[in-house]
């Protein structure tokens, strides 16, 4: 492990830890060092370690890698404290810094000159700080120094001790792996219990006979760990148990961060090697017959309780094996929780309770992460409970406490490319199961032509959710995605289609502070000329932000009342109408 130092003109110094023999380079979000400039490239250049010396290769980008002022073709190397590479027009101090040794912060020296170096770097990084300051550079163009080891503390205590549980750990599974090679140990044909124990006993035996662990290492957490490595999800079996969290992403074995209360943040636990995240991606999809390999490196999937999984593997990710977890309370929500936690009022809880009931069509629209699963779940309470409900979704994550429930999933592909079942075949077998209500997890496709002729054919209060940030850009999503289902039908008629399908569009926002709201309740009202008519009943009114950077608002009535209301009221069913008044003026 090296760890890296840079600047550009416009920035502080910054430092980031390559864990592996190279530190990628260019605008790419996927670098380590991410430079920006329109002769930057995707992927720039690429720093070696390779043996104790440094090489820069360069990955042929529209900008040239110039080191001393000329052009690189392929690579250039070891580099020295005295090479400048200078990459586009960033100004950059990169200072290669060797990894401390276990004994004490002393660095370990890759040059014999290394301790000459150090007076060179000071100046070089001086040079780039008046560079910065007085915007007169020194030279023609901004550049990266790259400099030999120099002694300076990189790691703190923290990162030194997850460091050497990882060496450990990637030891220890080794020799755990040997142990049940030579005893033939039967994984395939063994309950995950005893497979469990079996291990447990295995990684014990091997702990009292290792010597070569330090004694400042903690064996019951890294047997612990291993254990959860071996059988489980490795690092991550703590993070979904932790009730905060509601969110996990796996950005490499290293690279773990997690959100809680709508904040991302980044934990310093970590997977042995990436072959370890594999390892835990294969035991995600295995139990739901899915699959992950070279040609099918993408996959969503499931976890027992109903988390929702994405996994994408090399070559398609280029850091390493990722995982994103979507985790799901293990308590189901209900309407209080969601007046509780400011998403909503009584009154909108009310109001969606009556369109639920009396069989609204309904769209749950949002962003990603704005909670339109989770509100769909507190939906589906409201629907009675002697009505047949057909729910179709990619990844069974929906979680909808009904009795009378049959649940669809899609499914992939098999390796021969064959026997692939989709949202739109299932949506369309939906209508011979005798279903009074169809919910679709989200529509993403043409799926979308057949939800909205379910609605229109007899299937009121149907229910389903799609992506978009308003009302209005919902409607323009249906149209799109109709179009996506292959018929060439003129834009009319597809609107005219979602203007009599769809009664109700509820849309979702997750706001910078990470707090959730429904911002918009809206009554689609049919067509004036070309145009879907929309009116909004209530809508959330930011007020700016508090001392604490916590969103400011209100839930505010329109004063417009749903013509659905109206024609209830005229039915004699009761509706009590005083929810629609907008607050009094003060």
């Amino acid at each position: 492990m090296f760890s890296v130092e840079y600047r550009t003109a416009k920035s502080e110094p910054k430092r980031v830890n390559c864990e592996i023999d190279t530190c990628s380079i260019g605008k790419g979000d996927d670098n380590l060092i991410v430079l920006r400039g329109w002769t930057v490239g995707k992927r720039h250049a690429t720093i070696h370690l390779r043996e104790g010396s440094f090489f820069v290769e360069d990955h042929g980008a529209m900008g040239a890698t110039e080191v001393n002022g000329k052009v690189i073709e392929k690579e250039y190397g070891p580099l020295t404290a005295e090479d400048v590479i200078r990459i586009g027009d960033n100004y950059v101090n990169l200072i290669v810094l060797a990894e401390p040794s276990a004994k004490d912060d002393a660095p370990v020296m890759q040059h014999a000159s290394a301790a000459s170096l150090g007076a060179t770097a000071v100046d070089a990084h001086a040079n780039a700080s008046t560079v910065g300051a007085t915007g007169s550079p020194h030279m023609a163009s901004p550049s990266v120094v790259v400099q030999a080891p120099i002694a300076i503390k990189v790691d703190s205590k923290t990162a030194e001790a997850t460091a050497k549980m990882n060496t450990a750990r990637r030891t220890l599974h080794g020799k755990l792996i040997s142990q049940m090679d030579l005893r033939r140990v039967d994984v395939r044909n063994m309950s995950e219990e005893s497979l469990r124990q079996s291990t447990q006993s295995l990684i014990a035996e091997i702990l009292n006979n290792d010597s070569s662990i330090s004694p400042d290492i903690d064996k019951a957490r890294l047997a612990k760990d291993l254990l959860n490595e071996v059988v489980g999800l490795g690092p991550l079996e703590d993070l979904l148990a932790d009730p905060s969290i509601s969110e996990i992403m796996v950005n490499r074995f290293d690279e773990i961060y997690v959100e809680r209360k709508g904040r991302l943040t980044k934990v310093d636990i970590a997977f042995s090697t990436d072959h370890a995240v594999l390892g835990a991606i294969e035991r995600i999809v295995a139990p739901i017959g899915r699959r992950i390999d070279e040609s099918s490196p993408m996959v969503d999937a499931r976890l027992k309780d109903g988390s929702r999984v994405n996994a994408v593997i090399p070559p398609l990710a280029l850091k390493g094996c990722n995982i994103t977890i979507r985790k799901f309370s293990k308590n189901k929500l209900i309407d209080q929780d969601m007046i509780n936690y400011g998403s909503a009022t009584k009154d909108m809880m009310r109001f969606l309770e009556i369109a639920v009931e009396q069989a609204a069509n309904i769209v749950i629209s949002g962003g990603t992460g704005s909670g339109k699963t989770t509100l769909l779940n507190v939906m589906s309470n409201y629907i009675p409970e002697d009505e047949r409900i057909v729910t179709v979704e990619d990844a069974a994550e929906l979680q909808l406490a009904k009795p009378h429930l049959i649940s669809l999933e899609s499914r992939p592909s098999n390796s021969e490319g064959k026997g692939a079942i989709t949202i739109r075949e299932l949506v369309k077998n939906c209508l011979r199961m005798r279903p009074d209500r169809i919910v679709v997890g989200e529509c993403r496709g043409g799926e979308a032509l057949d939800m909205l002729q379910a609605m229109n054919t007899g299937h009121d209060g149907s229910m389903t959710t799609a992506h978009a940030n308003t009302p209005r850009d919902c409607i323009a999503r249906l149209e799109v995605m109709t179009l996506m289902s292959g018929l060439e039908l003129p834009l009319r008629a597809i609107r005219e289609q979602i203007a009599s399908a769809v009664h109700m569009i509820v849309q979702q926002s997750r706001f910078p502070d990470g707090s959730r709201k429904i911002t918009h309740i809206t009554e689609v009202t049919g067509m004036e000329g070309d145009m879907v008519q929309l009116q909004d009943i209530f809508v959330f009114k930011q007020d700016g932000y508090d001392d604490e950077g916590k969103i400011k608002g209100k839930f505010l009535a329109t004063g417009n009342i749903p013509d659905f209301c109206q024609e209830l009221a005229a039915r004699g069913i009761p509706v009590d109408l005083s929810i629609f008044q907008p607050p009094k003026a003060i």
